[in-house]
């Protein structure tokens, strides 16, 4: 009997035990309230990455990704620069939008799908995949009509809308102050080196991708034109030749609501911060960006896997600085570097950041509230 009745008492303790915890568990849902999104989910939102594959597969890295919630937004090439080869995301157009389509249907979300379809040399989306050709900003730049240029964007929207892409990291608002910069300028990717003719083309540009629902990306912030370097490579200081004129794109096109999203430069720029480079400054994003221009959308930053950035921090702290700093989406390509459990890193990082203090709580609320407006503005 006393050995039942010590049975009897543990089993009491048990459910007791279960029941209390129920109770607290019951009791944190009511005060956060049911449909609250975890700190994970809350995270998740604001990885996006690239990755290698034709088809959409559920059991793939990225697949399992998408499913768990780890990203909120992936974005895709037409070449693999880390294998060399030409086998990567697009192959014809029919193949990209079953693509697209099955990543979209991995998630009962909204996902960032996007792709660098700027015209001219910068175009994932190639004639010789079966698409249509598009002109570089400097040509339209130099035509000076602007609602041709909203025409060809328009034709471009159109081609994505199409092909299942809802962003498009373009237009490049970079003032072509230097016309030999080897990622700018040398390229064709600056549509003048007079910024108010910038923020005229680049604002017709935004609207012709708006006729057909794609959202744009203005990059990169506070601007690259003057830049005589690579930051895929390395760190680039545009301190002695950029100036304040290279933010006038920015004011004219967030004052006239036609900046959706800012994407941040890696280069380095001590008039701005004498320590991290833009992309990881809390000077530059919240200070400049936010405050003095007073921009609310979503930040992300180039890809942090470019040399600029990688060769100095790991992917999970250059997320927590970028993070802290006041971007809303962190990007990892997987290009120059596939690293197919990026994201799982990351966001369990980040988790631990916050939990620990180092990160503040709000910051993901504000940032997970933004990417929550921006997608649900291409959700209707």
């Amino acid at each position: 009997m006393a050995t039942i009745s010590r049975m009897a008492a543990a089993l009491l303790a048990a459910a007791c035990m279960m029941l209390c915890a129920a109770g607290a568990f019951a009791a944190d849902r009511a005060e956060a309230g049911a449909d609250e999104p975890t700190l994970e989910a809350m995270i998740g939102q604001m990885v996006m990455v690239g990755f290698r594959g034709l088809m959409a597969d559920p059991e793939s890295a990225i697949g399992q990704d998408i499913r768990a919630g780890r990203v909120g937004g992936v974005i895709l090439f037409d070449y693999d620069v880390a294998l060399k080869s030409r086998t990567r995301n697009i192959d014809n157009p029919a193949q990209v939008l079953a693509l697209t389509r099955g990543l979209q249907a991995m998630t009962p979300d909204t996902l960032l799908v996007a792709v660098d379809q700027e015209g001219g040399r910068v175009m994932r989306l190639k004639p010789r995949y079966g698409f249509p050709d598009s002109p570089s900003a400097e040509l339209l730049g130099e035509a000076g009509d602007p609602e041709a240029t909203r025409g060809v964007a328009s034709a471009m929207g159109q081609t994505l809308a199409t092909a299942g892409f809802n962003l498009d990291f373009a237009p490049v608002v970079d003032v072509n102050v230097n016309p030999a910069n080897p990622v700018i300028g040398g390229l064709g990717r600056s549509f003048s080196g007079d910024p108010e003719v910038v923020a005229q083309q680049a604002g017709a540009f935004v609207q012709g991708l708006h006729e057909h629902g794609v959202l744009s990306c203005l990059k990169h912030f506070p601007g690259h034109g003057s830049s005589t370097g690579d930051t895929h490579v390395g760190l680039t200081d545009v301190t002695r030749t950029w100036t304040e004129a290279e933010l006038i794109p920015y004011r004219r096109l967030i004052a006239a609501g036609l900046a959706d999203m800012i994407m941040t430069a890696h280069i380095v720029n001590r008039k701005l911060d004498a320590r991290l480079p833009a992309s990881l400054s809390e000077k530059v994003i919240t200070g400049l960006l936010r405050g003095e221009l007073g921009f609310d959308g979503v930040v992300v930053s180039d890809d942090l896997q470019m040399g600029a950035i990688a060769k100095e921090y790991s992917p999970e702290k250059a997320a927590a600085l970028a993070i802290h700093a006041g971007a809303d989406i962190v990007l990892f390509g997987n290009n120059l570097n596939y690293d197919p459990g990026v994201a799982r890193r990351v966001v369990a990082h980040l988790a631990k950041e916050v939990r620990a203090g180092r990160i503040d709580a709000q910051r993901i609320r504000r940032s997970y509230e933004r990417i929550r407006r921006l997608k649900d503005s291409i959700a209707r």
